[in-house]
């Protein structure tokens, strides 16, 4: 009987151990973590588009014309670069787009902005950013809004389809999509 309970002891010693030795470190939150924004036709109908991309700080930063230079592809957004997911043919402008994944880039002015919709995906940031890639370019205006602290991407409804608002600091710039 003495045997069985060190023998137990034991392996209940051995058990604890091993899982101090194996415990897994996670790295702590990230500080531009990833949100996901989708556009449904209706309530409960399935997406038509969805977005999935990380939301940076404004932390008191001057952001446009600074952190984010005019002129310069930008992975709109933080660390991976932004991918958009049409879940049926779409057009942008007048340009279609074939269901599918795809990655969100854009050239950010101060005026307008030129959305670009590249078939590169699985990419970080923009450094890999591939023009002969592109499968749609559009230039929108920008607009002066209210002060967003975390960049955000958002849908509105509209007739013929949706727009995609993308907001950050005191700018926005609505991307017309129509099905």
């Amino acid at each position: 009987m003495k045997k069985h309970f060190f023998a137990t002891g034991l392996l209940i010693i051995i058990m604890l151990f091993t899982v101090n030795v194996s415990a897994q470190k996670f790295s702590d939150i990230d500080k531009s973590p990833h949100d996901i924004s989708y556009y449904k036709a209706k309530r409960n109908a399935p997406p038509v588009i969805k977005v999935l991309y990380g939301r940076p700080q404004k932390k008191g930063r001057r952001i446009f014309g600074n952190l984010v230079p005019y002129d310069k592809v930008w992975r709109t957004g933080a660390n991976e670069a932004t991918e958009i997911t049409f879940f049926q043919d779409v057009k942008l402008g007048n340009q279609e787009i074939k269901a599918g994944t795809y990655t969100l880039f854009t050239i950010p002015g101060k005026d307008t902005w030129t959305i670009i919709i590249n078939s590169d995906t699985d990419i970080w940031g923009s450094y890999y950013y591939n023009k002969e890639k592109d499968v749609a370019r559009l230039e929108v205006p920008v607009k002066d809004s209210e002060a967003i602290e975390y960049f955000s991407i958002a849908f509105t409804k509209e007739t013929d389809g949706a727009r995609m608002i993308l907001a950050w600091d005191n700018i926005s710039v609505a991307v017309p999509f129509s099905f």
